[in-house]
């Protein structure tokens, strides 16, 4: 069960996820934030003393780790479904927002002003990109994919998709994205097939071997 105090706090973090998305990291103020979360001013500082850099990477953590447990979910199933869940989960928000809205952690990577207040954003961001990519290394390595290819190619996937996302809002047009998605999935659908076969060869030999 949650304590009442925890649930402005939250407010304030939600309303910072979004506000992130839409207006990015320097158009997003704590007085904005507090106007947007039906808040007074004064209670942002009291749940948030050290302003505006703490509750942005709050925000950031939080996003990162509902990706993150999407990510975690999906990857059970195989390196497929978990890029299909990660490209569903992004396709989603771009078509429910008319392409008004984006990734809210690239928002805060990419501002200049991220690196303030001890760089609590930019850290934050950078924290949510190393373990999106971790999760996905992990789930192609799992399936067969070398180690160094692994870490190639998740790096590859979450470029493309965040790509993606800012020529979608740039365009006003899903195109780009699902473009992208196509060819990821296939591209991802081959790699994995060739581990597979590969494994497989290495277990027939094996057993010869013996």
């Amino acid at each position: 069960m949650k304590h009442e105090e925890d649930v402005p706090r939250e407010r304030l973090i939600g309303t910072a996820v979004d506000l992130l998305r839409r207006r990015g990291l320097s158009s997003t103020s704590i007085r904005e934030l507090a106007k947007h979360a039906n808040a007074p001013l004064g209670s942002t500082y009291h749940y948030f003393p050290a302003g505006k850099p703490q509750l942005i990477s709050e925000a950031v953590t939080q996003s990162g780790r509902h990706v993150s447990a999407l990510l975690n979910k999906a990857l059970a199933e195989g390196p497929v479904a978990g890029l299909e869940a990660f490209l569903t989960n992004w396709r989603s928000i771009l078509i429910e927002s008319e392409f008004k809205a984006g990734c809210p952690v690239i928002a805060v990577a990419a501002d200049d002003s991220s690196g303030e207040g001890e760089g609590l954003p930019l850290a934050a961001a950078a924290e949510a990109l190393r373990e999106w990519e971790r999760l996905i290394s992990q789930g192609l390595a799992e399936a067969g994919m070398e180690e160094p290819e692994a870490s190639a190619m998740a790096t590859f996937i979450i470029a493309s998709v965040e790509g993606a996302i800012l020529l979608c809002r740039a365009v006003q047009s899903i195109t780009p994205f699902d473009n992208v998605a196509k060819l990821l999935t296939s591209q991802l659908r081959a790699q994995t097939s060739r581990g597979t076969r590969a494994r497989g060869a290495g277990k027939r030999s094996a057993r010869i071997v013996r």
